[in-house]
């Protein structure tokens, strides 16, 4: 794996600004998770497993910058702390995930010391295990791609989008690991471009033959034959298989039935939420209209720009996570996973 935009170096956290992708790559030194807050509401950390694992840092930066010596008082700065990251981004559910778990491990510690410690040992696990999850996932998704398969993805799923090698980026990975000569054709994503500047840019490293298209021609690739599957991320998953991901998605995946195309989502474990019965329960991020107005638009117009749409599960073929592949029916295949935390990474 030859990129990475998460590390834990010195006592801080460092990120790969994903803002000034692809022109050039400046990396940013964060030592207080007000910082890190900022850098995930604004998109210099991005993508759902990896806003989770910054965020699971900045837990442990304000437990490192925290003075106090009472534990009482300590947890009560840690649970604000971890309520301002919470905050920032509100659709993917990795995100609380994190948070929780890191809190978890804190509370359970009798001295303020002990919760120091385990603030930053429970992130770097976090974020371990997501490196080991991606990797799983991406190779029994594998397994799900033909030979010399062209495979349509949207915004970016790659290591950027996590603390490394991907989800649905992760399986193409795997598959060329693998042996195999997948094309990707991804589109730029609307409003911010990701696809465009983010995914081609981490296939080009990787050097996977990409081809990039405007979102508008997905429709017009799936008609002339020229697509044979749709992989994509998700930001939550709720318990009857509806998916949040990056708005656009849920138009790929009704052009994919229509085509007559496989309609796979990949994400890990951590994406699914099983409190929430139905997409229609998943909260979704509005965005600034200068996202969408910043290409050219008619000076006070209207905006609406949310950040992701749901795709009902009728439309997706299978869930592809480190745990297994889910099938229809997802309602109870979702919940017969086991989503406990084990000791040392993914079993």
């Amino acid at each position: 794996m030859s990129i990475s935009a998460i590390s834990w170096s010195d006592g801080r956290l460092k990120l790969l600004d994903q803002t000034r992708l692809p022109r050039e790559e400046v990396w940013l030194t964060l030592g207080d998770h007000g910082q890190v807050a900022e850098a995930i509401r604004s998109m210099r950390v991005r993508g759902a497993p990896a806003i989770g694992v910054a965020a699971a840092y900045g837990v442990a930066l304000a437990a490192a910058n925290s003075s106090t010596p009472e534990r009482d008082a300590l947890l009560a700065e840690l649970r604000t702390a971890a309520g301002e990251l919470a905050s920032t981004r509100p659709t993917a559910v990795n995100l609380s995930w994190a948070l929780e778990r890191v809190m978890s491990a804190v509370e359970a510690m009798p001295d303020v010391e002990g919760a120091r410690r385990v603030a930053l040992e429970e992130a770097q696990r976090i974020h371990r295990e997501d490196v080991q999850a991606n990797r799983e996932l991406g190779r029994l998704g594998a397994a799900l791609v033909p030979d010399q398969a062209t495979i349509l993805t949207h915004c970016n799923t790659g290591a950027l989008a996590t603390a490394g090698y991907g989800t649905a980026l992760g399986v193409v990975r795997a598959a060329v690991e693998q042996g195999k000569r997948p094309r990707v054709v991804a589109t730029e994503t609307r409003p911010q471009l990701q696809g465009a500047r983010l995914t081609t840019w981490e296939l080009a490293k990787e050097g996977i033959d990409c081809t990039l298209i405007v979102d508008s021609a997905a429709g017009a690739l799936m008609r002339r034959g020229d697509i044979d599957l749709v992989i994509v991320g998700a930001d939550r998953i709720a318990a009857n298989g509806d998916t949040a991901n990056k708005i656009g998605t849920y138009p790929l995946a009704l052009l994919a039935r229509e085509h007559n195309l496989p309609f796979y989502i990949a994400a890990p474990i951590s994406t699914i939420d099983l409190s929430i019965s139905t997409g229609d329960g998943i909260p979704i991020e509005e965005r600034a209209p200068e996202e969408v107005t910043a290409l050219g638009a008619a000076e006070g117009v209207s905006v609406a720009n949310p950040a992701f749409d749901v795709t009902p599960h009728r439309l997706i073929s299978s869930i592809v996570t480190e745990r297994g592949i889910v099938r229809p029916p997802y309602q109870s295949n979702l919940m017969g996973l086991d989503r406990a935390v084990v000791e040392g990474g993914v079993r």
